[in-house]
């Protein structure tokens, strides 16, 4: 059981073994229904089906005519058919069967939508009583009338109370029921894995019971089962962190202490003092690295705020210590832009520095190589390039990944495993709420970067709607007349490439149209050379205004260029308007963001924009587009969505799915101080919740690294 084994007894006597196994394996569910099973609640096992909630649940009122059917709600009643024709409706001219029916001595008029007649003849055979469900509706002249009911033989086939699941094609709500009865069946009532305390506190029922309950409503889905069970998967999660940081902390490292001589040559050339939060960040790297263990940390910081320098510094304290150091970077484009301020610092310093990635080809790349494997080559950046079989290092001391969130965990690991027990850095420009850094960042130290250094400018942003694109031209050329510089940014590269987005194309042909000569372009698809050759005019005041993609996001810096404008605002996350907005603002002058959104605005939407309009705050930012979008699962594969989001209900307010979190953080943190082993009743439990949600297995991954 990986890591289980190595921390304490395993599962294979729990109680809770039996749900790991395969939904196939239940009594009456063949080959083929396991695997629509499995598509439909996300994983092979019964506990995955046993966890595939009801997203609604329909209550009906048994009744004896349609005049005491409720209003708006759903009922059965007892009919006979009397006959039955095929039509077509409306405009649209869709066929339906309309089927004459009497019920309690009442008539009703039954429609079948796209159904066909001989099908429903046999499913409601002439003279013959049946039981329908469904909704009543009043029709002209005192009528009834039910749109495409559920029919049945029995009254018994259709319930008073009917879990509604969510379904993929191929799959009935029958035949779920029916694989959901066998895996109930099998549900056993395992000891209590969280602080009996707060179960009592929370007026939580039993993780079995709060199951079942879920499964085999009585009426409306109640909130509290739903909420413990959401809490089991945030503790299994937060033990499984706890878990890997222990370890990681009592894991042999190297000791790279530096001397601080290559750091004050890269400050020289700098020219600039750290600020006070590149400073402590600093000290709490170089004392990790000093350390004999193996570091593990994220540096995190709001647009601006400054971690390449951070990162350069640890790298150079690597090279003291005699190790080597390696940048990698999701892009070449940021790749390169990480050279340039490591060639500017390091060089200085007599460090030798190299690239390397997919473009770097022939003589190039073998001379590289060949730097690496026998240490010549003492810092290298690169893109995924670094983490090939062919790439050996000498010495790698310190791993440095840039923008983690565009790496899987895998590939991070591939990176780490280049060195010997080398320390790992991880840098985000995303900023991380706490709620995000206590679950998905866990099992890292934390750096957090406030503030940005000086000279840095406000940003001012304005939201405006699409119908006042021609002011916001004239406007724009206004400012061009003053020298200024714009980037003007949308979603695709050509028109018609998935939906109706603005392109870049088109709105470059336009804008070099009014602008002539001064207008650029850069996207995603572009030979590299034209891109950098489009940036480089940008940067150069060559063009004054380049249209883009969100190929600018990151690794692009023109102190000069004051105004940012992004079409179609209201299709980009959050955290993606912020960096967008935090590519302006980096020199002297006054810079100013436009959110320019489509002429249907939706609320949300609109509330979104808001939130960017009045904070430059990267960290609120976070919070909000956390809780709008996920944050994905650094202990499994899952890039968005929060950790438990499987089971928190999404009406759940976010400081309710804060509060969740941060009592599991704690549970966690409880139960393995005083049960370091797991070996305690409440313990061997845990090892069992651990097992249900898949930590088993990913926790050795996450462990390495």
């Amino acid at each position: 059981m990986g890591i289980l084994s190595a921390s304490g007894p395993g599962i294979d006597d729990a109680p809770v073994t039996g749900l790991l196994g395969p939904i196939g394996g239940l009594p009456g569910v063949g080959t083929t229904l396991a695997r629509l099973l499995a598509e439909a609640c996300g994983g092979p096992r019964i506990f995955d089906l046993l966890l595939h909630l009801p997203e609604r649940v329909v209550v009906r009122q048994l009744v004896a005519t349609p005049a005491e059917a409720p209003l708006d709600a759903d009922c059965v009643l007892e009919a006979v058919a009397l006959g039955h024709r095929a039509a077509r409706s409306g405009r649209s001219l869709r066929p339906y069967v309309e089927v004459r029916a009497e019920a309690g001595g009442r008539p009703i008029t039954l429609r079948f939508m796209n159904g066909r007649l001989p099908w429903i003849l046999k499913l409601l055979p002439p003279g013959e009583p049946r039981f329908l469900a469904g909704r009543v509706q009043t029709e002209g002249s005192g009528g009834f009338g039910m749109m495409n009911p559920q029919v049945a033989a029995q009254a018994g086939e259709l319930p008073l109370v009917e879990p509604v699941w969510p379904m993929v094609r191929g799959l009935t709500g029958r035949r779920i029921a029916a694989a959901m009865d066998q895996a109930l069946a099998l549900l056993p009532d395992p000891p209590e894995w969280a602080d009996a305390s707060l179960v009592a506190q929370e007026a939580w029922p039993a993780f079995a019971t709060a199951i079942r309950t879920l499964q085999r409503p009585a009426g409306p889905l109640p909130a509290l089962p739903r909420r413990r069970l959401a809490y089991d998967e945030l503790l299994a999660h937060q033990v499984a962190i706890a878990l890997v940081r222990r370890r990681q902390r009592d894991r042999p490292g190297r000791a790279m202490p530096g001397t601080g001589a290559l750091a004050a040559k890269a400050l020289a050339a700098f020219g600039h003092e750290p600020t006070p939060g590149q400073a402590q960040a600093l000290a709490e790297i170089a004392a990790d690295m000093a350390a004999p263990r193996r570091m593990l940390r994220l540096v995190q910081g709001d647009v601006g705020s400054g971690k390449t320098l951070v990162a350069v510094l640890a790298m150079l304290q690597a090279v003291e210590s005699g190790a080597q150091a390696a940048l990698m970077a999701p892009t070449e484009l940021l790749a390169r832009q990480h050279l340039r301020t490591l060639e500017k610092l390091c060089v200085p310093a007599g460090v030798q520095v190299e690239l390397l990635t997919g473009s770097v080809k022939g003589a190039a790349r073998k001379r590289v190589l060949r730097g690496l494997a026998d240490g010549m080559v003492q810092v290298v950046v690169g893109t995924h390039a670094l983490f090939q079989e062919a790439v050996v290092f000498r010495n790698l001391g310190l791993s440095v990944v840039d923008e983690q969130h565009r790496f899987g965990t895998g590939q991070r690991l591939m990176l780490a495993r280049k060195g010997q027990d080398a320390d790992m850095l991880v840098m985000t420009a995303t900023p991380i709420p706490r709620t995000l850094l206590l679950t998905q960042w866990g099992e890292m130290a934390v750096s957090r970067l406030e503030g940005k250094p000086a000279g840095r400018q406000p940003i001012a942003t304005r939201i405006v709607g699409q119908d006042r694109l021609p002011d916001v031209i004239d406007r724009l050329g206004d400012a061009m007349a003053r020298g200024e510089r714009a980037y003007w940014v949308v979603r695709a590269i050509s028109g018609g490439e998935h939906d109706d987005s603005v392109a870049a194309e088109d709105r470059f042909a336009e804008l070099a149209a009014r602008f002539p000569g001064k207008v650029g372009m850069a996207h995603g698809m572009q030979d590299l050379a034209v891109r950098e050759a489009a940036l480089a005019d940008f940067a150069a005041g060559t063009t004054q205004l380049l249209v883009a993609t969100t190929v600018i996001e990151v690794g692009v810096d023109v102190p000069d260029a004051t105004i940012m404008l992004i079409e179609q605002a209201e299709r980009f996350g959050l955290a993606a308007l912020h960096q967008l907005r935090g590519r302006v603002g980096r020199g002297s002058r006054p810079s100013s963001c436009l959110l320019v959104h489509s002429t249907a605005l939706g609320e949300a939407e609109k509330r979104r924009l808001l939130v960017l309009r009045d904070t430059e705050d990267g960290f609120r930012i976070a919070e909000e587009d956390l809780f709008t979008r996920g944050g994905g699962d650094a202990l499994g594969a899952r890039q968005s969505g929060l950790p438990g989001a499987r089971l928190l209900d999404p009406r759940e307010e976010a400081e309710e799915v804060a509060r969740l979190t941060h009592l599991a953080h704690q549970d966690a943190a409880l139960l393995l101080h005083r049960d370091p082993s797991l070996a305690s009743p409440r313990g061997r439990a845990a090892l069992g919740l651990l097992a249900l949600f898949g930590h088993d297995t990913s926790l050795a991954t996450l462990d390495a690294g």
